[in-house]
């Protein structure tokens, strides 16, 4: 018996409701911090432009207890065109990733 459409094998992609935003980020800075939130907000922007500047210059960024941002290469690979299924050359690419730290990971599990 045909349900008349294409069923998706995939599950579906769950919405995450209890996302903090940069405003709220911003928000919970300042009031942590007991300083404006002007101030948060060019704290927040600094670190986040220090992190990617050392990034794109393959240093790593170590907050010890916190966790590791740091640039992932991925080297040049052989893939199949899905379309036409031909071989192909896939670019070598890198990503930034975070490792979160033992304090985190702990703090989270607690």
């Amino acid at each position: 018996m045909s349900t008349g459409g294409s069923v998706s094998r995939r599950p579906r992609r769950q919405i995450r409701r209890n996302t903090m935003n940069k405003t709220e980020l911003i928000a919970a800075i300042a009031e942590k911090a007991e300083i404006s939130r002007k101030d948060a907000e060019k704290a927040l922007k600094a670190f986040t432009d220090v992190v990617a500047e050392e990034l794109v210059k393959g240093e790593k960024v170590q907050l010890v207890g916190f966790g590791t941002f740091e640039v992932s290469e991925r080297g040049e690979r052989e893939g199949r065109n899905p379309k036409s299924g031909e071989p192909m050359v896939i670019a070598a690419s890198k990503s930034p990733k975070f490792k979160a730290g033992k304090a985190l990971k702990d703090l989270v599990n607690a």
